[in-house]
């Protein structure tokens, strides 16, 4: 077979039409947080808080030790999603909702993500484009949930993507 003849697969999210409510996708692999990781976000974000920058005023704070900036975790718990349900095929992030960490995250523990379809419909306002709500969590290595999030975002049907990837429409609205 020709390289000219061999079909070609593009890794992409879901169109609009191939999210399904109810389904639970397990995002792999996991990620474990370094220090470095904590410390470069923290910083990137200018957050001075002590709690995850300074190892000897954590260590007399209830947890003992650094805590991972909680935005950080949910960021990797987003961007665990992206590769499986979104990249190519998202529109735009249009809010998040009833985010909770209820559980700490330390350096060293490995964050696995999980989404779930929590509803769907067509845009009345953006023709070929729809809104999809998921329900994110994360867990740890233990298992212990340490973020949770509702995301609400607007994604391409297939045939207006497909048209707006290869230039032959314009993107709606």
């Amino acid at each position: 077979m020709t390289e000219d003849a061999m079909r070609e697969v593009v890794q992409r999210g879901l169109w609009f039409e191939e999210f399904e409510e109810g389904v639970r996708y397990l995002h792999r692999p996991g990620r474990t947080v370094t220090d470095a990781d904590n410390v470069l976000f923290t910083t990137l974000t200018m957050n001075p808080q002590p709690l995850h920058l300074d190892a000897a005023w954590s260590g007399r704070q209830p947890f003992g030790r650094v805590l991972v900036n909680s935005l950080f975790t949910l960021s990797t718990l987003v961007g665990q999603s992206v590769g499986q349900l979104t990249q190519g095929t998202l529109v735009a992030n249009l809010g998040f909702g009833a985010v909770a960490f209820p559980n700490p995250v330390f350096v060293g523990d490995t964050l696995y993500g999980e989404s779930v379809v929590e509803s769907k419909r067509l845009s009345s306002s953006r023709p070929g484009e729809g809104i999809v709500v998921l329900g994110h969590t994360a867990r740890n290595q233990d298992g212990d949930v340490v973020a949770t999030a509702s995301r609400t975002m607007l994604v391409w049907t297939r045939e207006a993507g497909e048209r707006h990837a290869s230039g032959d429409g314009e993107a709606s609205g």
